[in-house]
């Protein structure tokens, strides 16, 4: 069956490859039509490290959602992680011409182009420059500055940065699997917008997505998104401390750790013995379900500790001002046994385990509302709003925030009106294009 409107996220993550194809219904909910995963062979830690193998994972995703859906796959947005992700705050003005005149979206984008031509380190690129609060004439705390009269125009940014050949690798891939790459985003924003409501964001909250090869920070206040993070942890690293730790075979210890694993040992008693089969004729293992969660709640805690820390850098720890208000678990490390517990011990803050189901149609199946597929949802979300904005020129929902005195100007930016999350997406639409001529003269 062929759909008229459908989009698709594909997730390259260090575990598990996922395509997800949908649409959204007349309510505006997100229909899933198809998903495709394989086991990813290629990637570690978020980043490529082979071609070949991630190249075939990625085709064997996509052929399976293909027919799961019956649609045909071309383009695609996809997401970003690794070890090599940063981010920075970073604060920068421009000087208007006119200040009699009201400040407009080319102002805005004006400074947020600026910021993009902050020097990094060798090898490193810019991928998201996220406006957070606007001044205008040293009036500050303002979200929005169009429409407003003023001649010099500040904004506090967060910068997010990545290798460019880990990225140029990723973009090689998805162009060598026979896809389009419409859009990139990183993934901890993707993961957001499938599992936060908009009341946390606002009241203030940290996104802990626990994946394979990493554990991904994003933290919002005020609807705003304050403080990216990758650490360069996951679930995989669990598994090899309990394949050393018990001495037996990966297959098993990640096996175990689904099982039988808990993030709390007190839990376990001593007496709760697991038998795991001998290999090639050898008697059979008996390990001990304490020991083994005392083996995942070190590494946990290691984990969760240098989140954090993440939490802590960003202000949160000023006793005056605690800025955020809980903690949503999402990703496939998050159902761990009695994490959320263990997160709420080390953090003292409220904490939920993220499902992607939100903005999903009600009669959608239980297993594709896991926690594994946040990432995939997200950036179905991010494909699907890309869609919207290609086909009405805005987003639906969005008022123009131009006064009236300012649209009758005879100003030369026509787009004066757009919204400002329209804004963004043309100016990161710009840097997508750019990285895809990039890709092409390689």
């Amino acid at each position: 069956m062929s759909y008229s409107n459908v989009s698709v996220g594909l997730d390259i993550g260090t575990t598990k490859i996922v395509a997800m194809v949908g649409e959204k219904n007349e309510f505006g909910k997100v229909v899933i039509h198809g998903i495709g995963k394989s086991k990813s062979l290629g990637v570690h830690r978020g980043v490529v490290n082979n071609i070949t193998q991630t190249i075939q994972s990625i085709q064997q995703a996509v052929e399976e959602a293909k027919v799961i859906s019956g649609q045909q796959i071309n383009e695609v947005v996809v997401g970003i992680a690794g070890q090599h992700i940063r981010s920075l705050q970073h604060s920068d003005y421009i000087t208007r011409k006119n200040p009699q005149e009201v400040i407009s979206q080319e102002d805005v984008e004006r400074l947020i182009q600026q910021v993009y031509k902050l020097v990094m380190l060798p090898g490193e690129e810019i991928i998201h420059v996220l406006p957070q609060e606007f001044k205008v004439d040293g009036q500050a705390d303002i979200k929005e500055p169009i429409g407003m009269y003023g001649g010099r125009l500040e904004a506090n940014f967060h910068v997010v940065v990545g290798q460019v050949f880990s990225i140029k690798n990723i973009g090689r891939c998805v162009k060598s699997a026979g896809l389009s790459m419409k859009n990139i985003t990183l993934e901890p924003l993707a993961s957001s917008e499938a599992v936060l409501s908009q009341e946390e964001k606002e009241a203030g909250v940290a996104l802990i997505d626990i994946g394979g090869g990493t554990t991904d920070l994003a933290i919002f206040k005020d609807g705003i998104i304050r403080h990216t993070a990758v650490i360069p942890f996951g679930g995989n690293v669990i598994t090899e401390d309990i394949k050393e730790g018990c001495s037996i075979i990966e297959k098993q210890a990640e096996l175990l750790k689904v099982k039988f694993g808990s993030a709390w040992p007190g839990e376990n008693k001593d007496s709760e013995i697991v038998s795991i089969p001998g290999l090639r004729g050898r008697e059979p293992k008996e390990i001990s379900l304490k020991t083994l969660s005392k083996i995942i709640n070190a590494r946990v805690v290691e984990i969760i500790e240098q989140v954090y820390l993440e939490i802590k850098n960003y202000g949160h720890d000023d006793q005056k001002k605690k800025l955020i208000g809980g903690v949503v678990l999402t990703g496939g490390g998050s159902q761990l046994k009695h994490l959320k517990q263990l997160v709420e011990y080390i953090t003292g803050m409220d904490t939920r385990i993220g499902f992607p189901n939100e903005h999903l149609a009600g009669d959608t199946q239980k297993s594709d509302t896991s926690p594994i597929l946040a990432t995939a949802v997200g950036l179905l979300l991010n494909a699907l709003e890309d869609q919207t904005i290609d086909e009405t020129g805005e987003e639906p929902t969005a008022e123009s925030l131009i006064d009236e005195e300012n649209q009758n100007q005879p100003t030369e930016g026509a787009g004066a009106s757009i919204p400002i999350s329209s804004r963004r997406k043309t100016i990161l639409d710009r840097w997508v294009e750019k990285f895809k001529e990039f890709l092409d003269n390689a």
